[in-house]
């Protein structure tokens, strides 16, 4: 029987009194040199019981153990046993890479004797030691979060803690995470990994599955899986895959459907034949499905987002073009030459690793950044010249929450509906609409700084639509977020773009690049490659892989422009 390096037993929290449990009577194990997933919708309890674990929060009932030491009686014991990396970037931003470690050495008693050679290891395990000196805040994604494991890493852990540590990094560090993390395994390091992205959680040995605070699942994923052979179907529409779509989820025997590039995957309650909506090809299930599966099934893809619009007419020019743009920062080139346009009604995705000037380009076509070169048009009118006529078409969700944190839901709402001039009745009607599509009713008085994730991004999108714009520009919009509120996004995009909007986004989840019609890859500034999913992933092809993975086409032609990607 393989020993267990944590014990969580009848284990409740509650904030305030008579308040809802965060935690209910969860009891659970972490065995010994062996990987775990946490995964569960927003606000399920994931971080919280982490917090717990690390004795950083006391239990309102039940008790945890590390090592055999319980984590209130024996906290300092269990902290040294621990490693931790919290959900947010919690290193010091004005602090270089290697300042940093020297803060957590001190921090984690390390002595003083054993320093410079675990910096070398771990600056070296990380692919850090050209970038030591830089200070934290300079680096990409996926080098601060490589710097947040070295930092939890100072001190050896029996027990490594990562609270969503691949949030908002590209595919290739996302890869080199988790071989990373696979050679602590091997170490007899044992990992509680919680993750938004449930393809990791297939790979974990064993995952916890969280919902409203309840533990609905404890066990090996495949087992969880396995349960949904012979239900999960690919559909190869005839007609409009989004319209196709949308009917498929108004039937009740279809428990969740997605877009995949050309096709529709779709989970089903009963093994009953789909009627002339396109030819069926029975698939293997995966870990989503069944996640989907037990949490009662997905949103049933209606939009009323979608439904206070009207379709929109043809203005007969581009919505969204770049001639020729270029930014250009001290000596460094973020955006090289770029060209593009985006047709009315059409989701274009801009797809590339951390850093490789995505989020530049975006705020260059929003008005956002002046070109260094080159021109940004909006509807065939130039961002520079018209930007007031030109931003009043536009709606755009940063990468970051970029709402004002101190303001409540409420004050946002009224800040963002002024800053589009609505006003008097039209004003409050707007609001109202946004508070009722999107069930904020319950946060208006909350600061927006303490909302939970996703009822963060339900907000930054709301204020991003309250003036119905033509064009949306969505910068990561799901990341962090839940599988179950990532569709609830996506079925008011594909509404959206039903009516005639034209949509622009970044992600860093390949599934959901799979809803773009056309997907530009963009590499050290330019772009390498302009295809729809489907043929990116048909480039790709080949004995060895006969079914590619979006993913999977990322990754290589990044390696083939010289980024490197590690194996597995």
């Amino acid at each position: 029987m393989i020993e267990n390096i944590a014990e969580i037993k009848n284990v409740s929290k509650q904030f305030l009194p008579h308040a809802t449990f965060a935690l209910e009577g969860i009891n659970a194990s972490i065995p010994k040199g062996k990987l775990v997933g946490l995964v569960g919708p927003d606000g399920a309890g994931k971080t919280t019981l982490i917090r717990i674990i690390a004795g950083l929060l006391a239990p309102s009932n039940g008790s945890v153990t590390v090592a055999n030491n319980d984590t209130l009686k024996n906290s300092e014991i269990v902290h040294y046993f621990t490693g931790y990396m919290p959900q947010k970037f919690g290193l010091y931003e004005d602090l270089s890479v290697y300042q940093n470690l020297k803060l957590y050495a001190e921090l984690r008693n390390l002595a003083k004797d054993e320093r410079q050679e675990t910096f070398e290891k771990l600056l070296q395990f990380t692919n850090l030691k050209a970038f030591k000196e830089r200070l934290a805040r300079n680096l990409s994604g996926g080098m601060k979060q490589k710097l947040g494991l070295a930092c939890s890493l100072v001190k050896k852990p029996k027990l490594l803690l990562l609270d969503e540590p691949t949030v908002g990094v590209d595919p290739i560090s996302r890869r080199e995470l988790w071989d990373m993390v696979g050679s602590l395994l091997k170490e007899g390091i044992s990992v509680l990994w919680s993750t938004a992205y449930l393809d990791e959680a297939e790979k974990c040995d064993s995952v916890l599955l969280l919902n409203s605070g309840k533990l609905l699942f404890s066990g090996d994923p495949k087992e969880l899986t396995k349960k949904l052979d012979n239900r999960v179907y690919t559909i190869s529409p005839e007609s409009d895959r989004r319209k196709v779509l949308f009917e498929l989820l108004q039937d009740d025997n279809i428990i969740d459907g997605v877009i995949q590039g050309g096709k529709i995957r779709v989970v089903k309650k009963e093994i009953i034949p789909l009627e002339n909506l396109g030819i069926e090809e029975k698939v293997l299930p995966r870990f989503e499905d069944a996640f989907i599966d037990i949490l009662g099934g997905g949103p049933k893809g209606t939009s009323k987002l979608a439904q206070i619009r009207e379709s929109t007419t043809s203005e007969k020019t581009t919505p969204v073009s770049a001639k020729n743009l270029s930014k250009i920062f001290g000596k460094f080139r973020a955006v090289d030459d770029i060209s593009i346009e985006i047709k009315e009604g059409e989701i274009f995705g801009l797809l590339g690793p951390n850093g490789a000037g995505k989020t530049t380009t975006f705020k260059m076509l929003c008005g956002l950044l002046k070109p260094t070169f080159g021109e940004a048009l909006i509807n065939g009118v130039n961002l520079q010249k018209a930007p007031d006529l030109a931003r009043m078409k536009i709606g755009y969700m940063a990468q970051k929450f970029s709402l004002y944190g101190n303001l409540s839901v409420q004050q946002n709402l009224e800040f963002f509906a002024g800053i589009y001039n609505l006003k008097n009745r039209m004003k409050e009607e707007a609001i109202q609409e946004m508070v009722k599509i999107f069930k904020l009713d319950e946060y208006l008085d909350i600061s927006a700084d303490t909302l939970p994730l996703g009822y963060k991004q339900r907000l930054a999108l709301a204020c991003a639509n309250m003036h119905k714009p033509k064009i949306l520009f969505l910068d990561e919009p799901t990341s962090g977020v839940d599988p179950i509120t990532r569709r609830e996004f996506w079925n008011h995009i594909n509404g959206l773009v039903s009516k005639g909007v034209t949509v622009m986004i970044t992600t860093h989840f390949m599934d959901e690049a799979e809803y773009c019609d056309r997907i530009a890859l963009v590499f050290q500034g330019k772009i390498i490659q302009l295809a729809s999913p489907s043929e990116l992933k048909d480039q790709l092809k080949s004995e060895k892989n006969p079914n590619p993975t979006l993913e999977d086409a990322f990754i290589e032609m990044m390696k083939d422009h010289g980024e490197g990607a590690p194996s597995g």
